[in-house]
């Protein structure tokens, strides 16, 4: 018997949206992860973030089908200097929001901190000092039970 996706284990769309939406209420009260979006924010965040993670985790292409690249998310993240404490701190807010929406599958749950950790410290940190640096061709990271996949 194969293990379902990451995507279908938290419950397909829905489920990925109430996770990115009690992450995104935690990041916002949070005092130092809410300076990310001080300058604003697009509208529709959460449903976007959904879309990213649903892709990201072995659901339907929701994000690169109709929203954006892996290059234009990393480069909304890009050119704000060395954050650690930020991303630290945002890491705690992901977990918090596994609490909120009452994730109680630990072996999940371990696996989605994992990605959460591994975006947050690698992909999403990787440039920097300038949105100029990001190449115009990255390839979106797909999750499973194992990690990265790929």
């Amino acid at each position: 018997m194969t293990q379902p996706t990451l995507f279908a284990a938290l419950g397909g769309e829905d489920g990925v949206l109430r996770l990115a939406q009690a992450w995104h209420a935690r990041a916002l009260a949070d005092e130092v992860v809410s300076h990310a979006f001080s300058h604003g924010f697009h509208p529709r965040h959460t449903e976007r973030l959904a879309a990213y993670w649903c892709e990201a985790w072995g659901g339907p292409a929701l994000y690169s089908g109709r929203l954006g690249t892996e290059s234009s998310v990393v480069k909304m993240h890009s050119g704000n200097g060395v954050h650690e404490e930020m991303d630290q701190r945002a890491i705690a807010c992901f977990d918090q929001a596994m609490d909120d929406i009452g994730l109680a599958d630990m072996e999940l749950r371990r696996v989605l901190h994992d990605y959460f950790v591994w975006t947050t410290t690698n992909t999403i940190v990787a440039y920097p000092a300038s949105k100029a640096d990001v190449p115009g061709d990255l390839v979106m990271p797909r999750w499973s039970w194992d990690g990265l996949a790929g």
